[in-house]
């Protein structure tokens, strides 16, 4: 009896000896002692150390923590091989204490507050989350607590890393692609779901020879779901079976089946409060109100109304970033191919079914029964949420990658065919159906977003070319209008078949199968898909219908407008690209005091356009192949805006309307300026003389003209006020030399100003600026040597420039009407 009580001394000394070395040793020194501790140590000594041992690898739930840095860890850093061997899934030392823990059937907590937000306000209501994973993890009374074997507890802890909001060291940039925990995702989706073959058994078994997976759910755990929840594949394989170990495969599925859960769980059950209200089904909240009545004696409290505690629990806001939706991407992908090596006769023949093994029937509903719909609902909240700004590129191609499994079939296509040409297999048209609203509604959503970004970025213009060319591909937009069809079918249609109600995703049939569920048939899945997504009263809008054929030709008139836009840069590029010589600097065109862009921006800009060009105007012909436009009418729609813009209407402010405060934008305004349809000249609005100095001036001739014109202005204003008001050719030659700058600025388009400043008075003065101009100090000194070779003194010469320069000057004035009627 002494014996288990001195094993707890020896557990707390190890776990304070790695502690100690935790922080006093390299990396790779205590990776290979952590070896030795697993080997050597048994599964009770090692019991207190596994918690510490996940947190101080991953980090904490609170993000106190940051761990080793999975995310920031690239392949270029010294301990990158170190960590990979660590925590590889199948010969690494955390996996083999994970097993080892196992056999021994250990348990560890997780607070229910780090789960995700709807997750945790359904537990707090008594609703148990329509997933096994969270199945007899729950105690009631509610403790706060979610108990879970090793394994489980390690995924958990792996997955919330992605998501848990963390203080790095300043300085670390991640990349989502090469770092350590993307690579570690990849090697855990391919190892725990292969493509090929079983699951690896565990490379430890207990007593009894195998790991034996969770037990299953008490039936006394009086929570409900929400809905009817579908019951762990291995669970309800089991049932069948006479002894667990009867079928190794039945042993191991069940950590492909948890890896995914707690993936789907933490990764994809994120969203907005309105979703999660609109997921809130008619049936569920009857089944919450029975509950409550049933419960109300035990809590001791009078029954809530449905829903209502739910709704106010819930009020945590969710913004995924960028390597969240990437790593979203992948595993979506990884699920693709691992759905799709399903053998074909296995997955078309009825009589297989029935003897499939549990990883072939999981393979067969993983896609529509674990990922569909909170997939759905998560690229909605990023579709309706994220900034109109080229980040949104991979949400788009997680999009693209769900909407299109034939990419992922294994199957080694013909390079010497033109990926467009490709046609999208008849056996994917059920795919379509059963993902209708992923096509449709989230192509919506797109146009949606489309038409308010600024499409003459390249990146953007990328975007909407990408989405036309996946859904022109052939024989898609059919199966799409097919499924359309079937969804529209009358209701009265269905009157002869034999009753039956709507199913929700986690309960529809494989994609893959032709084996059909007795009493369901294309129309009926179709109905099931939409209705458990959106609500038996959503109101369906058509891909194909009059009113998103409207939303496409407005937003092919935006692309034609973007198209303009973008020809306007390219030959503004160009011209300064050509004046970007040696002696560009002394030219006129740099005085502009908006000029910003150098020969190299040019070029830059220049190459960004041909690429906006050639996007848009595949664009455009993948929309009119998509929704059968006429090409003529396109053409002609986009000559008429290309003749409306020659005719002046891009040198037009934006919609604006008259304030106070000056010119206010409207929304059109807005949409026209994020579109670069109109724009405003942004340009110095002060004082000429108190512009900032030019890279083109001398900045001591700037200086010391200024202070010389300023002493003549202020001992010579009153002459000079008095000059510009005579009526006669003195007064117009005065009012050219000083007031001159004034006038041009005020001819000129100018950016919304308030009142007072367009009203404040230009009082009449000198300015000697431009006389420290390179480009001047340049024609003056080649006047000077021109004066000096035909034997001109410097006095003749000064003499000789003042007067040319007079004559002309004169000649400007006495024929300035007729130049500006020119």
């Amino acid at each position: 009896m002494a014996a288990p009580a001195l094993q707890q001394p020896s557990a707390s000394f190890l776990l304070a000896n790695l502690k100690a070395d935790w922080t006093n040793k390299p990396l790779l020194q205590r990776c290979q002692e952590l070896v030795k501790v697993i080997d050597d140590y048994p599964a009770k000594e090692l019991h207190p150390v596994f918690p510490w041992l996940v947190e101080s690898i991953f980090g904490s739930l609170d993000g106190v923590i940051v761990g080793w840095n999975l995310r920031f860890l690239h392949t270029r850093m010294n301990e990158y091989n170190t960590v990979m061997d660590f925590l590889d899934p199948s010969s690494g030392p955390m996996m083999k204490l994970v097993y080892k823990l196992q056999a021994e059937d250990y348990k560890y907590e997780i607070p229910i507050s780090y789960l995700p937000s709807p997750v945790k306000a359904s537990i707090q209501e008594g609703v148990l989350p329509d997933c096994p994973l969270f199945h007899n993890k729950l105690q009631f009374p509610m403790s706060g607590l979610l108990t879970l074997n090793p394994f489980e507890y390690y995924i958990f802890n792996f997955a919330s890393s992605l998501i848990v909001p963390k203080t790095y060291p300043p300085g670390q940039h991640g990349s989502c692609s090469d770092s350590a925990y993307f690579v570690l995702v990849d090697a855990y989706l391919k190892h725990f779901l292969p493509t090929e073959g079983n699951v690896p058994p565990s490379p430890f078994s207990d007593p009894r020879g195998s790991v034996a997976p969770p037990a299953p759910r008490s039936p006394s755990v009086p929570y409900v779901g929400y809905g009817v929840h579908s019951t762990s594949l291995l669970k309800r394989h089991i049932s069948h079976q006479p002894s667990v170990n009867a079928d190794p495969a039945a042993q191991e599925i069940w950590r492909s089946e948890t890896l995914l859960q707690v993936f789907v769980e933490m990764w994809l059950h994120h969203y907005s409060l309105e979703m999660y209200q609109k997921l809130q089904s008619p049936q569920v909240k009857l089944a919450l109100l029975q509950y409550r009545l049933n419960m109300s004696s035990m809590l001791c409290q009078p029954p809530a109304p449905p829903g209502s505690g739910t709704l106010h629990t819930y009020q945590e806001p969710f913004s995924p970033t960028e390597e969240h939706v990437l790593v979203v991407r992948l595993l979506v992908k990884h699920l693709h191919a691992f759905s799709n090596s399903l053998k074909q006769e296995q997955a078309t023949s009825p009589s297989t079914h029935s003897h499939a093994s549990p990883l072939e029937e999981f393979k067969r509903v993983v896609i529509q029964r674990f990922v569909q719909q909170k997939l759905y609902v998560f690229l909605q909240h990023c579709f309706g949420h994220w900034p109109l700004d080229a980040s949104f590129r991979a949400v788009l191609e997680t999009w693209l990658s769900y909407i299109q499994p034939w990419r992922y079939t294994g199957e080694k296509s013909n390079p010497q065919t033109d990926v467009q040409n490709r046609t999208v297999p008849d056996k994917w048209a059920s795919f379509v159906q059963e993902n209708l609203l992923m096509y449709t509604k989230l192509f919506q959503g797109f146009l949606n977003r489309a038409m308010r970004t600024d499409l003459v970025n390249a990146k953007n213009a990328l975007m909407v070319f990408r989405v036309a060319k996946v859904f022109a591909q052939p024989n898609l937009p059919e199966m799409i209008h097919k499924g359309e069809q079937l969804f529209l079918e009358p209701e009265h249609v269905l009157h002869h078949r034999q009753p039956r109600v709507f199913l929700t995703p986690a309960h529809s049939g494989s994609f893959l199968s032709s084996r059909q569920p007795a009493g369901t048939d294309a129309v009926f899945k179709v109905k099931s898909h939409v209705y458990g997504l959106e609500g038996q009263d959503c109101q369906y809008k058509q891909m194909f219908g009059t009113e998103l054929r409207a939303v496409v030709l407005r937003l092919i008139q935006i692309i034609a407008q973007a198209r303009q836009t973008a020809k306007r840069i390219s030959d503004h590029s160009a011209e300064t690209a050509a004046n970007n010589s040696f002696l560009s600097w002394f030219s006129v065109s740099s005085s502009d005091p908006s000029y910003t862009f150098s020969g190299g921006e040019a070029d830059d800009m220049g190459e960004c356009v041909k690429k906006t060009h050639e996007f848009l105007d595949k664009a455009l012909d993948y929309l009119c192949q998509i929704f059968r436009l006429n090409s003529g009418q396109v053409s002609q729609l986009m000559a008429n805006l290309a003749s409306t813009e020659d005719d002046g209407g891009s040198k037009q402010l934006p919609d604006c309307i008259h304030s106070e405060n000056g010119l206010v934008l409207t929304d059109l305004g807005r949409m026209q300026i994020i579109n670069g349809l109109r724009r405003f000249e942004i340009e110095y609005q002060g004082d000429p003389e108190l512009q900032p100095i030019r890279s083109y001036e001398n900045a001591l001739l700037v200086r010391l003209l200024f202070k010389v014109s300023s002493l003549i202005n202020e001992r010579m204003g009153d002459h000079m006020e008095a000059l510009c008001s005579r009526q006669d050719l003195l007064g117009r030659v005065s009012r050219h030399y000083l007031t001159s700058s004034s006038a041009i600025v005020e001819q000129r388009r100018r950016s919304p100003v308030t009142r007072q400043a367009r009203g404040h008075p230009q009082r009449a003065r000198l300015s000697l600026r431009g006389l420290a101009s390179y480009r001047t100090l340049l024609l003056l000194l080649l006047l000077y040597l021109f004066f000096a070779l035909l034997s001109f003194g410097l006095l003749s010469s000064t003499a000789l420039i003042l007067v040319i320069s007079l004559v002309y000057e004169l000649l400007l004035v006495l024929f300035a009407d007729k130049l500006k009627a020119h």
